[in-house]
């Protein structure tokens, strides 16, 4: 059976998945880019930080209030998690849609089944397909994209607590 075959055996609801599972593998790419760019200019961003958060709080030892500097080490790692939300709502998302494809695949073979009884299997048989169907295709839109939310989730803390190991010092060597 060829993809397209595939693809449209599972109906609207697989084209809706498909359609899904490319919008998310782009964001995905893209924050993958977006991280790996940030990791490569941590160092000058931390020192930007730091230099406004000095600028801004002048008057005050920011290191005796250091929650000024993790609220602005949260506002840059906010900036990077643009996409994110979008990407754990394709994960949770897929398989509730696949499962949806499934009840409407049985609800069709049992259709089948009461209009015309069990004598042609054929019939009832591609409503089980369509179930089938939705249902692999909701888990291999599902699975890879949980994989890349919790994988980025990570990256965002780990970057998180890299600013705050540099910005430190940092700010220690200013004041």
């Amino acid at each position: 059976m060829r993809l397209i075959d595939f693809i449209n055996a599972g109906g609207s609801i697989t084209w809706i998945l498909v359609f899904m599972n490319v919008m998310g593998l782009s964001l995905v790419f893209w924050r993958f880019f977006i991280f790996r760019d940030f990791k490569k200019k941590l160092q000058s961003e931390c020192k930007e930080l730091a230099s406004e958060l000095l600028r801004d709080f002048k008057d005050s030892n920011l290191l005796s209030h250091m929650d000024l500097v993790k609220d602005g080490i949260s506002q840059r790692v906010h900036e990077l998690e643009f996409g994110m939300t979008s990407i754990k709502v394709i994960a949770t998302t897929a398989p509730l849609l696949g499962l949806l494809g499934t009840v409407i695949g049985i609800y069709e073979a049992f259709q089948v089944i009461s209009a015309k009884g069990l004598t042609d299997p054929g019939q009832f048989a591609s409503g089980i397909s369509y179930a089938l169907i939705t249902t692999i295709v909701g888990l291999i839109v599902a699975i890879p994209h949980f994989i890349a939310h919790n994988y980025l989730s990570g990256e965002l803390d780990s970057l998180e607590i890299n600013m705050e190991k540099k910005i430190g010092p940092m700010l220690k060597a200013e004041t």
